[in-house]
């Protein structure tokens, strides 16, 4: 089931289509990656998904049903704008963003304290906000923001300001929310996140949904034909010998070793060539150090995939 379904979804400001025609569905227990550049639409989806905003036209539906405003409740959103009252301590500001959300003073406080402790920051609960690291910060703000425990979590760039330590027990919570039930919805620009963490994807660029799909399925349909080979041998033999079974190659320079070099190439092969026939061929003119399908990484895929978007509308061809 799709805990949010959203249709044709179109909104637009004084001079700008923010969004023109998208469609997404996120499925429930999933954690699903709304990517795309700078000024693409993901903020105006999430503040429409959030009730924050308005469509001008299209449906959105959570859990089944119209989206309205009392399926906020269940929606926790930390919005790439961080803020926190500076002037508050941090307890004080953390228990009452917890009434907020509908919790007694009494649980909230239990809870909040195992977070906090959880996340390392039991020891400035009495400190001010404003004495808080940036890092800190946005610790106190994702508490706040899954504290209530939501069906739907909304993050806009969690990783941002983390150093690679609190960035790993970030990202192991958002997997321990999930498990424990919690649809995710990521929008992130660091596409090492996407592939560790999401299960689908939606990639928005120019207001229109260029890609969606499972990540796994999408590397490896964008990586079909392609292989990475390392070898030691003579690459103008390889060559010769592969003739009109490759379509394109990149060859790097060798890696000097003891037991000499070693050369790295990645080949696309022409359409109907089989693998066995092409590391036949490989065998009979070089000796394989190791061999593997060349999946593109998400950030392969974001780059080639809005470069072919924006050169398309360039040349008037509809998305």
């Amino acid at each position: 089931m799709d805990i949010i379904k959203a249709e044709n979804i179109t909104k637009r400001f004084t001079n700008h289509v923010a969004l023109d025609d998208v469609s997404v569905s996120i499925p429930e227990g999933s954690i699903y990656g709304l990517l795309g550049p700078n000024g693409a639409g993901k903020t105006t989806l999430i503040r429409i998904i959030n009730h924050i905003t308005a469509p001008d036209s299209g449906t959105v539906t959570f859990n089944g049903h119209p989206l309205t405003a009392n399926d906020v409740v269940n929606i926790g959103y930390l919005p790439e704008e961080r803020g926190l009252y500076k002037k508050m301590k941090v307890g004080d500001q953390a228990l009452f963003f917890a009434k907020l959300k509908g919790l007694k003073t009494r649980e909230a406080t239990m809870e909040l304290r195992k977070w906090f402790e959880r996340f390392g920051i039991l020891d400035w609960w009495g400190k001010k906000v404003e004495e808080l690291s940036k890092g800190m910060a946005q610790k106190v703000q994702f508490i706040v923001t899954v504290l209530h425990r939501p069906k739907l979590l909304i993050f806009d760039e969690p990783f941002s300001g983390f150093d690679p330590i609190n960035a790993e027990l970030l990202k192991n919570e958002i997997l321990r929310l999930c498990d424990e039930g919690a649809t995710v919805i990521f929008s992130t620009h660091n596409m090492s996140s996407v592939e560790s963490l999401c299960d689908n994807f939606t990639l928005i660029n120019r207001s229109h949904n260029i890609l969606s799909g499972n990540v796994a399925e999408i590397r490896r349909e964008m990586g079909r034909n392609h292989y990475r080979l390392s070898f030691q041998g003579v690459p103008e033999e390889l060559l010769s010998r592969l003739g009109d079974k490759v379509l394109s190659y990149d060859m790097s320079k060798p890696e000097l070793t003891k037991d000499g070099p070693i050369f790295n190439a990645e080949f696309k092969l022409k359409e109907g060539v089989e693998m066995r026939d092409f590391i036949s061929e490989v065998n009979n003119a070089v000796d394989i150090v190791t061999f593997d399908r060349a999946l593109p990484s998400m950030n392969e895929i974001f780059i080639k995939t809005v470069e072919k978007a924006n050169a398309n509308a360039s040349a008037g061809v509809e998305q």
